[in-house]
């Protein structure tokens, strides 16, 4: 705290002061002064230093809150997150354990259930198959640093990947099994996001409030043949994840 409240503002400048606020709170907490999960001092406190109404030490801190740097918790305070992790999912196709590493991150991955069900009309839409066909589920939730990221629901066709019924989905890459056991070549997914709230069951396997702002993405994974052979519903926490894109000019 003493770092914080050595630093003043310039009030000789034409810079708002709750910009100027902000721009202190965020040196601070991106300079490690202050761990994650760790709360900052109060509104009335900043107030009483900078000597500046609270509604502006307010919009500051909620400015951050909105850009991922801090979280409020209702009679606690608000804390310092930790950084959001910055997944090119939505660009390339690789495996979400390649993704991590990449990002000098452990990943590990938790089963909670692989079986074989009768498809409704969305799967069949999806694979390209007659409603009511059978489908492997396989449902994962996926970690990063110990951290819970996303819980994944994936379909396939069972006629076309039974052998991966035997595999250990805990260690193996599901991209790399079905390219090494089931002989296929994967060649390009579409994927669609869209933000949505946390249900009582996501939020609890994902360790955030129910309600908390998630992302939703449907994923439809194709063959060099052009025919489907992977559907996946992802939802990934909110307060840890952020998507990038890369868009060409035409």
């Amino acid at each position: 705290m003493a770092d914080l409240f050595s630093r003043t503002l310039n009030k000789e400048v034409p810079i708002p002061y709750y910009y100027q606020l902000k721009e202190i709170l965020l040196d601070y907490i991106t300079n490690d002064h202050v761990g994650y999960d760790r709360p900052i001092p109060t509104e009335v406190e900043i107030s009483a230093h900078f000597n500046i109404s609270r509604p502006t030490v307010r919009q500051a801190i909620n400015e951050l809150v909105v850009e991922g740097y801090f979280v409020r918790q209702k009679g606690k305070g608000t804390f310092v997150t930790k950084p959001k992790i910055s997944q090119e999912f939505l660009q390339v196709l690789d495996s979400f354990n390649n993704e991590m590493i990449k990002k000098g991150l452990e990943p590990s991955t938790k089963i909670l259930g692989i079986d074989v069900i009768d498809c409704d009309d969305k799967i069949a839409d999806a694979l390209h198959i007659a409603t009511g066909s059978q489908v492997i589920r396989l449902r994962r939730l996926r970690f990063a640093n110990e951290d819970p990221i996303v819980y994944v629901v994936t379909y396939l066709p069972y006629d076309r990947c039974k052998p991966i019924l035997d595999r250990n989905f805990e260690y193996e890459s599901l991209y790399e099994i079905l390219r090494q056991v089931c002989g296929f070549s994967l060649m390009e997914a579409v994927r669609n996001l869209e933000a949505v709230l946390a249900g009582e069951y996501e939020a609890e396997l994902l360790g955030v409030d129910k309600g908390a702002p998630i992302q939703f993405i449907k994923s439809i994974t194709y063959l060099t043949d052009s025919s489907p052979i992977e559907y996946s519903l992802a939802k990934y926490r909110g307060d840890r994840s952020q998507f990038s894109f890369k868009l060409g000019i035409r």
